[in-house]
């Protein structure tokens, strides 16, 4: 079995161009929270700043207190001319008293005091703590400069992710938002052709993919910037030959960079189609399971979703193999550009051209440089899923809304006297006429019955009524108005329309039979729609309620029968008083019981009203004032029950059929 839904958004690849396209139609949304934004960016800065001075903080411990060049003293000055010495400072009394108790490793030249390293060895820890007491001190010092640093990155980080994290829900909101309202505003006809599994994905896990874009990805793009040039500033600042020879591996990183994004952005497409083609056909097997167990379809179609999962499985294992290559690459390249500075810069440390200081600070650059590179495959993976995301969603926003005339009539000055099919046609697809040519008027407490074949364009015709659709060829009139003149909200609000198949929403009975009413629903109902409640049977059909008005119904009445269903949505209907009823096959899934239920409850409530009844059978349409028969989208016959049976033509022998 094979199901087509026409072209697959998923399936388009989003080139450089078109994510730059598409980003800057996520501006908008970002705009209004602009000052959120630069204050959050501006504590990357800060915290990258912070990050990147830290090895400068380590290379200070080193070189100024843990081995203090500017103290160390050069072999010339030594008495064997090849081991190094520390000057100190006998200023100090503690210092002058330990010089004092020890002369013999001590050494005075110059006016200056010095000691062996190797001398230093044999003193007492309490006694190196007063030979070092200014190193020491400095290295308190430090410390509390390095714990000041790590805290105000702490602090800036979390205000950061928090500045980013509420900035990002609120553009979620606003932007789930505005796909909702688009999604509700558009015409019939988009929802016939757009899957609704697709439909929730874009509203649900579309707009929460963006969620990443918006509270990570930008800061860690500029982060991933600026650390890259400000180790890179650093390095070459500390030791520009050593920094020149660090960076040779620089070409294969980018170069293994750029292969990675041109095959992982293949891999992505057509995983995001895989995953597509798995939702629909999930949301299918769903909606579809009373048939597919009826004819015992369960493992055929568990077959067809085995296929498309292993080939979603193998395209994943493709992506993964991508990663599992690209990673290693990366620390290889990394590791070699720390052997290259280790080897070198330890030769230079050697020969005394280098500190030990600013190698230990060369050495984490080099490590920190390579971690944007490490982190390209996740960013990568981020901002792909994104972009697909935002290329989905778009493809709906950019839907054109219907529009109106700028002479649009939102409300009637009096009540609807007439309905008139002027030569109307309508064409759900191009060159595929439903509706030819039809006229009719219909006048106000008229009751229609329109009948014919399956096909025949009765609910076609019902649709145009309601402004589900506007014709494609003639003009409907309302009171001598143009449809497409009038507002559908106006004439939704006029007109109450009774589906063959009823839907109902997850609430309380009284929930659903106010549907529109929302300000009534923790209120009593009013003495009118007690009385149109009661017109509507509901004291023959309520009792099998237990809670009464306050009973929970669960999605679509899942729990409930047709019959309790269509007897809710026609107490739907009535309550809200309309001018017309539209009854469209309104008795077709019901039983014996619930169709006479339902028939005194339509009897009562069509009267004074004008109302149109689609009927398949004919039997519902004989006391009809005027019966319209369609046929192939036209209008056949039309008249009394009486009349068509003397006349003898589609509309008798019909009847014949049906007994």
């Amino acid at each position: 079995m094979r199901f087509d839904h026409g072209p697959n958004p998923e399936a388009a690849e989003p080139g450089r161009q078109y994510d730059l396209k598409l980003l800057r139609k996520l501006l908008p949304y970002a705009k209004c929270h602009w000052g959120k934004l630069v204050v959050a960016m501006v504590l990357v800065v800060v915290i990258t700043g912070l990050e990147i001075f830290i090895p400068r903080i380590t290379q200070t411990i080193i070189d100024q207190y843990i081995i203090p060049v500017d103290r160390m003293i050069s072999a010339d000055f030594t008495k064997d001319g090849t081991a190094s010495r520390l000057w100190v400072d006998i200023s100090d009394p503690e210092t002058a008293a330990l010089v004092l108790q020890y002369p013999s490793l001590f050494l005075e030249k110059d006016g200056k005091t010095s000691i062996l390293a190797e001398d230093a060895r044999r003193l007492s820890v309490t006694d190196l703590k007063i030979l070092r007491k200014t190193d020491l001190s400095g290295l308190s010092r430090i410390t509390l400069v390095f714990l000041m640093v790590v805290v105000t990155i702490f602090v800036c980080s979390f205000f950061q992710n928090l500045i980013m994290e509420i900035t990002g829900n609120h553009i979620m909101h606003d932007l789930r938002m505005t796909l909702y309202t688009h999604i509700q505003s558009m015409p019939l006809s988009y929802f016939t052709q757009m899957p609704v599994a697709r439909l929730v994905t874009r509203v649900a896990n579309d707009i929460t993919n963006m969620h990443d874009l918006f509270t990570n990805f930008s800061s860690m793009v500029l982060k991933d910037l600026l650390l890259v040039v400000g180790i890179a500033g650093a390095l070459f600042f500390l030791d520009l030959k050593l920094a020149l020879l660090a960076f040779l591996v620089l070409p294969f990183a980018a170069l293994a960079a750029w292969e990675f994004a041109r095959k992982a952005r293949t891999v992505f497409r057509e995983l995001r189609v895989k995953v597509a083609e798995i939702n629909t056909r999930f949301a299918e097997t769903i909606s579809g399971i009373r048939v597919i167990q009826t004819f015992r379809q369960e493992r055929q179609n568990a077959d067809a979703f085995a296929r498309l999962n292993r080939d979603n499985y193998l395209t994943g294992i493709r992506q993964i193999n991508i990663f599992a290559v690209f990673m290693p690459v990366i620390e290889m390249l990394g590791i070699t550009a720390t052997a290259i500075v280790v080897y070198v810069g330890g030769g230079h440390a050697l020969s005394e051209t280098l500190t030990i200081g600013v190698l230990a600070a060369f050495i984490s650059y080099i490590r920190m440089f390579f971690r944007p590179f490490r982190d390209l495959a996740e960013k990568y993976n981020l901002l792909q899923n994104a972009m697909a995301s935002a290329e989905r969603i778009f493809q709906v926003l950019d839907q054109p809304l219907p529009t109106e005339p700028a002479d649009l009539v939102h409300e009637l000055s009096g009540p609807i006297e007439t309905i008139a099919f002027d030569q109307v046609g309508l064409s759900y697809n191009p060159g595929e006429p439903v509706l030819k040519s039809v006229s009719l008027t219909i006048a106000a407490g008229q009751t229609i019955a329109v009948v014919g074949a399956t096909g025949s364009g009765k609910t076609s015709l019902v649709n145009l009524m309601v402004r589900f659709y506007d014709p494609t060829e003639g003009t409907l009139f309302f009171n001598g108005i143009n449809s497409r003149r009038i507002s559908p909200a106006f004439l939704r609000s006029r007109i109450s329309l009774v589906m063959q198949d009823p839907f109902l929403f997850t609430g309380s009975l009284k929930e659903n039979i106010l549907f529109g009413m929302p300000e009534m629903w923790e209120k009593d109902l009013t003495e009118r729609q007690k009385a149109l409640l009661d017109a509507a049977c509901y004291g023959k059909w309520g009792r099998d309620f237990p809670d009464g008005l306050e009973t929970p119904i669960t999605e679509g009445g899942a729990t409930l029968s047709s019959g309790q269903r269509q007897l809710i949505s026609v107490a739907r209907a009535f309550v809200r008083d309309p001018e017309i009823i539209i009854l469209d096959e309104a008795t077709s899934y019901v039983d014996s019981h619930t169709e006479m239920i339902l028939q005194e409850a339509i009897a009562n409530l069509m009267h004074g009203r004008t109302s149109v009844v689609v009927a398949h059978r004919l039997t519902t349409a004989r006391h009809a004032d005027r019966i319209v028969v369609m046929g192939g989208g036209a209008v056949l016959e039309t008249g009394t029950h009486d009349i068509l049976l003397a006349e003898k033509g589609y509309y008798a022998r019909l009847y014949q059929l049906q007994g």
